[in-house]
């Protein structure tokens, strides 16, 4: 089958065409604010959040690819159970990261294939990160360097860049943290013969 990733995302198209996967990339667009605020008024979990995200842009691009394989991903950043959102600007990145500072906060990256209009496997990979309790002066130039480029990440932060000295521990897989459980995906996609095992 065709494979087709829902998103615009530049580290997930990065993950998969290192991993050798050929894929089409067709950005779902969805009220993320909407259903994210709704699942937030019922209580939900981050990680269900994540999880109705992937699975809201899988479907969305699934119904104008229903010949594909599509797969929905989305990354939720939960602490001590609020749930924060990509900032839009630098000082939403600045207040972000003041809360995150000195505390342990989860990442939930969600992923869901659809086939012939309905999902087929789902994966919720998690991580936990414990940021250092970095300086003022240390925030202010680090906000210098990587704005606006960590406006697209949760919590305002790329670990794969200099976002990596904002923390003093992680548990969990690097992929995931960076948005996509690849593995996982990965050992389902050789299952079904999609790629080469």
């Amino acid at each position: 089958m065709a494979f087709v990733l829902a998103s615009g995302s530049a580290i997930r198209v990065q993950m998969l065409r290192n991993a050798g996967v050929v894929f089409d990339t067709v950005p779902a667009r969805v009220d993320e604010g909407a259903i994210r605020a709704a699942l937030e008024h019922e209580g939900a979990h981050a990680r269900d959040i994540a999880d109705a995200l992937a699975e809201a842009k899988a479907r969305k691009v699934a119904g104008r690819r229903p010949e594909a394989l599509v797969l929905g991903c989305d990354q939720v950043l939960g602490l001590k159970g609020a749930v924060l959102e990509k900032p839009a600007t630098v000082e939403e990145a600045r207040a972000q990261l003041q809360r995150l500072r000195g505390q342990s906060h989860q990442l939930f990256s969600a992923a869901v294939l659809y086939a012939d209009g309905a999902p087929i496997w789902r994966h919720v990979g998690t991580a936990r990160l414990e940021m250092r309790d970095f300086s003022d002066d240390y925030l202010n130039a680090y906000l210098e360097r990587n704005w606006p480029g960590i406006g697209a990440s949760v919590g305002g932060y790329k670990l794969e860049e200099e976002g990596v000295r904002l923390f003093a521990r992680i548990q969990g897989d690097y992929f995931t943290i960076l948005g996509l459980p690849l593995l996982e995906l990965l050992n389902y996609l050789a299952l079904r013969g999609e790629v080469e095992a």
